[in-house]
């Protein structure tokens, strides 16, 4: 599957309604997200069971500050609609490998179950 585009209109449902899906939050202008590009498009293809979406920052930039991009590129990736990985900088091919088997092999129970613990604890010292 190639990678498609996302936009503030269809940002959100991509990600709740897929199990996973990465995002790549990138500018026309970024030689690292050039450089990057072809390692995330290889990865499209290798994992058709994926969603790879693109962000451009430039053309989204009110996406891209509400999902607090402060470098370029940074992945994110959703499981179930819950973000589990974000962090700036391009992926060599085998990390970009790495995390998608890490996320696929998520308890998404026991995530679920450490969101909750962390929310009841936020809560408590509110």
């Amino acid at each position: 599957m190639a990678t498609q585009n996302l936009t503030h209109a269809d940002f959100e449902s991509t990600i709740t309604s897929n199990d996973v899906v990465l995002v790549d939050f990138w500018a026309e202008w970024c030689g690292p997200c050039k450089q990057f590009a072809p390692t995330f498009e290889a990865s499209s293809s290798k994992h058709p069971d994926v969603v790879h979406a693109k962000v451009d920052t430039e053309a989204e930039q009110s996406l891209a500050a509400a999902a607090g991009i402060q470098s370029i590129p940074t992945v994110m990736a959703f499981r179930e609609g819950i973000l589990v990985f974000a962090q700036p900088g391009a992926l060599p091919p085998d990390a970009l490998e790495s995390l998608i088997t890490q996320v696929k092999d998520l308890d998404m129970e026991d995530v679920r179950a450490q969101i909750t613990e962390q929310q009841e604890n936020g809560a408590q010292q509110a």
